[in-house]
């Protein structure tokens, strides 16, 4: 009688493309927190977690959405956002004592100047120690809004266009022109 191959099967997150493990272990191997960062095309999360043995421990989650509550009328899936949601969950961790973790941004492709590093940097500018290369943050005045801006100013001539691009501002009662204005009102309310 003829023996057959032995087939391993791999984890059922492995075959579903949810979880990395090698990656998760090196993540684990440093005993710190991990500060997890997930985005969509309208939303950025944040959450910081600890490992446990019987399964990880989400000791707190913040979601763009949330800058809602402290007056953000603008989109909640830019740079601007993604900033301000950063500081928000460096905040809330520094708050429950938590001052160091580690950057998790799982099957997310690294990109300098994209979302994930903003918000990496908003928890950074509160305190959270966070290792990372400052070279791969976004411009400040990205992170600010200002491009936002400078486009919405380009747009001025074709009010259409204009009403358009930015309907959702104006739905919210925000005029695109004023984002950096206004984003800087919610640092404040942040860091007050």
């Amino acid at each position: 009688m003829k023996k057959g191959k032995i087939f391993a099967v791999p984890f059922k997150r492995k075959r579903q493309g949810r979880t990395y493990y090698k990656k998760r272990l090196k993540l684990l191997l440093s005993n710190k927190y991990r500060f997890v960062v997930r985005k969509s095309l309208k939303n950025i999360q944040t959450s910081i977690i600890e490992y446990n043995p019987k399964g990880d421990k989400i000791l707190l989650t913040v979601n763009s959405t949330s800058l809602n509550k402290l007056g953000w009328k603008g989109d909640s899936g830019n740079l601007p956002s993604a900033y301000l949601t950063g500081m928000l969950a460096g905040k809330k961790a520094i708050e429950k004592g938590i001052n160091e973790a580690i950057l998790d941004i799982g099957f997310s492709n690294s990109a300098k100047g994209s979302r994930l590093y903003a918000v990496l940097a908003g928890a950074i500018d509160v305190g959270l120690k966070v290792p990372s290369n400052p070279e791969v943050f976004p411009a400040k005045d990205r992170l600010s809004g200002e491009h936002i801006a400078n486009y919405a100013n380009s747009l001025k001539n074709d009010k259409s266009r204009h009403d358009r691009q930015f309907s959702n501002y104006l739905k919210k009662g925000i005029n695109p022109e004023d984002i950096v204005k206004h984003f800087n009102e919610i640092k404040g309310k942040i860091n007050g």
